[in-house]
C-alpha cells in the first residue's frame, strides 16, 4: 500500500519523507527523534492497532492528525479509526483526495498550535495581572457609565474587601455600593467629578472621605476615560487608601503653622527687644553724648590761650562726640525708626535709602506713588524691614554702583520692588542652607498672605517683587468693580 502512496504526493508535485514504523516502541522513538507532519494509518503494514497509535500520540503530547488509508475490506477498521481519533478517512482506490487532505490537516494542526500558544499567553498575562493586582495596595476597577447615566464596574480587583469593607461580587452587581460608601457631599462631588471627566476626557483624580463610624478613610480615584460608543465612557483605574498621607499633611500643615506662630512670635518679641534698645540709646546714651559734648565745650572755652594744643585735643574730642551722636542716631533708626511711627511707610523707606548711600557709598533712588495711603502697622514695619534685609544683602553680595526702589499701591495691594545692577543671583544661591535673610523675607511675606518673587532683573541684577494686602485679611477688590469705577 505504501508503494501506492508515494506517487500519489509525486503526482501532486510535492516532496515528502516516510518512515515506515510497526511497533510501539518505534512510534514512540520516531516522535521523540524529529518533528512530523501527520500520520498515515495504513492497515496491513503494521501489527499497531489504529486505536494504540492514536491513543500512544495523544499520551506524548503530539498533534498530529492521523488520516486513515482504507482499502476495500477495511470497513471495520474506518469506523473504528474515526471513533478513536482519526482526522479523516481517504479511499485507497482514490488517493488523489490524500495530498489536500494531508494539507487540510497540517493546516488545522498549525492553527490548533497557534491558538494554545495565545492561550497560553494570555492565561500567563492574565495570571500576571491578578498577581499585580492582588498585591496592589489598592483597588483595581473597571468602571462604565451608559448612555442612559447609569454606572457598571466591568472588573474590580480583590483590594475590593480592604479598601471598601464588602466582596468584589457586590461591588459588581450594584455600583451604587461605591457611591454609598460615602457621605451625601462627598457623593455628589464624586458624580460631578465622573461627569466633568467624561465630559473633558481628562483625568479623573478626586479624593474623599468614606463614611463610618470609627476612623473615617480617605480614598483616591485615579483613571483616565476612554470614548467607546456615543454615551458610552469607561474609567480603567485605581483606587487607593490615602489616609496616613492626608494625616501627615495635615500634621504638617499644623506643624507648619505652629512653626509660623513662633516665627511671628519671636519676631514681635524681639521688635520689643529693638524697641527697648533703641529707646535707651536715644534717651540714655544720647543725653550722655550730649552732656559729653557740653561739658567738652566748656571745658575747652575755660582753656589759657596758651594751651593751644589741650584745645585742639578738646576740638577733636568734640568731633568725635559728634560722630558718636551720629551713629547713635543711625543705630536708633535701623533697630526702631521712630520715622515710621511718625511719618509713615514711605518718609521711613526714604530715609533708610538715604542712610544706604551715605554708608556704602552706592546710590539709592526711591519713587513712591504720590497717592497717599498707610497700611497697618504690622504691615509697615513687615515691609520696611524687608527694605533694610534687602538692602544689607545689595551691600553685602550684590557688587552693585545703583539700587532703585519703589513703592505703590496696586489693586488694595502694596507693592515693593527692589532692583540693583550687580552680578545677579542664582537659583542654587537661593537654596543654600543658611540663606537666612531671603527665608526670613519669605517668612515675613506670608506671614501677610502676600507674595514673593525674585528674578534676574532685565540688564543685569536683581529684581525682587513683593505684594502684600493693605490691610491685613482684607481681600483685593473685584476687578470688574475696578474696570467699572474706572469709567
Amino acid at each position: 500500500m505504501l508503494g501506492y502512496v508515494q506517487p500519489a504526493f509525486a503526482a501532486a508535485g510535492k516532496t515528502a519523507k516516510f518512515l515506515h514504523v510497526g511497533t510501539p516502541g518505534d512510534l514512540r522513538a520516531a516522535l521523540h527523534e524529529q518533528s512530523w507532519d501527520a500520520v498515515l494509518y495504513i492497515p496491513g503494514i503494521t501489527t499497531l492497532p489504529v486505536q494504540a497509535a492514536v491513543k500512544q500520540i495523544s499520551e506524548l503530547g503530539f498533534d498530529l492528525p492521523l488520516i486513515f488509508v482504507a482499502g476495500p475490506t477495511d470497513g471495520h477498521g474506518t469506523q473504528q479509526a474515526m471513533e478513536t481519533g482519526a482526522r479523516d478517512v481517504i479511499d485507497a482506490n482514490r488517493l488523489e483526495y490524500l495530498v489536500p487532505a494531508v494539507e487540510r490537516e497540517i493546516r488545522e494542526a498549525r492553527h490548533r498550535a497557534d491558538h494554545r500558544a495565545a492561550l497560553d499567553m494570555l492565561n500567563a498575562s492574565e495570571a500576571r495581572f491578578r498577581a499585580l493586582a492582588s498585591n496592589l495596595p489598592g483597588m483595581l476597577f473597571q468602571l462604565r457609565r451608559d448612555a442612559d447615566g447609569t454606572y457598571k464596574f466591568l472588573y474590580v480587583s480583590e483590594g475590593c474587601q480592604k479598601l471598601f469593607g464588602f466582596k468584589q461580587q457586590e461591588l459588581l452587581v450594584h455600583a451604587s455600593r461605591l457611591f454609598d460608601a460615602f457621605g451625601a457631599e462627598e457623593r455628589q462631588n464624586l458624580e460631578q467629578a465622573l461627569l466633568s471627566s467624561a465630559a473633558n476626557g481628562a483625568l479623573l483624580n478626586w479624593e474623599g472621605r468614606t463614611r463610618g463610624r470609627t476612623r473615617h478613610k480617605w480614598i483616591n480615584l485615579r483613571s483616565t476615560p476612554h470614548r467607546f460608543e456615543p454615551g458610552i465612557i469607561e474609567w480603567h483605574g485605581i483606587a487607593t487608601n490615602i489616609s496616613d498621607s492626608k494625616e501627615n499633611e495635615s500634621e504638617l500643615r499644623s506643624s507648619r503653622q505652629q512653626l509660623a506662630e513662633l516665627s511671628s512670635h519671636l519676631e514681635a518679641v524681639k521688635e520689643e527687644e529693638r524697641e527697648r534698645i533703641s529707646r535707651d540709646i536715644h534717651d540714655e546714651l544720647g543725653s550722655i553724648l550730649v552732656r559729653l559734648k557740653i561739658e567738652v565745650a566748656l571745658l575747652a572755652s575755660k582753656l589759657p590761650d596758651t594751651a593751644e594744643n589741650l584745645r585742639d585735643k578738646a576740638y577733636s574730642i568734640e568731633g568725635l562726640l559728634d560722630q558718636a551722636m551720629d551713629t547713635a542716631s543711625r543705630v536708633a533708626r535701623e533697630l526702631r525708626p521712630g520715622i515710621l511711627k511718625e511719618f509713615g511707610l514711605t518718609a521711613a523707606i526714604e530715609c533708610q535709602a538715604e542712610d544706604f548711600t551715605q554708608r556704602f557709598g552706592i546710590p539709592c533712588r526711591v519713587q513712591c506713588d504720590e497717592e497717599a495711603f498707610e497700611p497697618d502697622a504690622d504691615t509697615s514695619l513687615a515691609l520696611f524691614r524687608i527694605a533694610q534685609e534687602a538692602l544689607t544683602n545689595i551691600a553685602k553680595h550684590a557688587h552693585a554702583s545703583l539700587v532703585f526702589m519703589r513703592l505703590r499701591r496696586e489693586r488694595g495691594n502694596i507693592v515693593l520692588e527692589i532692583q540693583d545692577n550687580g552680578c545677579g543671583i542664582l537659583e542654587t544661591d537661593m537654596q543654600k542652607p543658611k540663606s537666612f535673610g531671603l527665608r526670613g523675607i519669605r517668612e515675613r511675606i506670608l506671614s501677610l498672605s502676600g507674595s514673593f518673587l525674585i528674578v534676574p532683573a532685565e540688564h543685569g541684577g536683581t529684581h525682587i517683587t513683593l505684594r502684600v494686602p493693605e490691610r491685613i485679611g482684607a481681600a483685593p477688590p473685584d476687578e470688574e468693580k475696578v474696570q467699572h469705577d474706572l469709567f
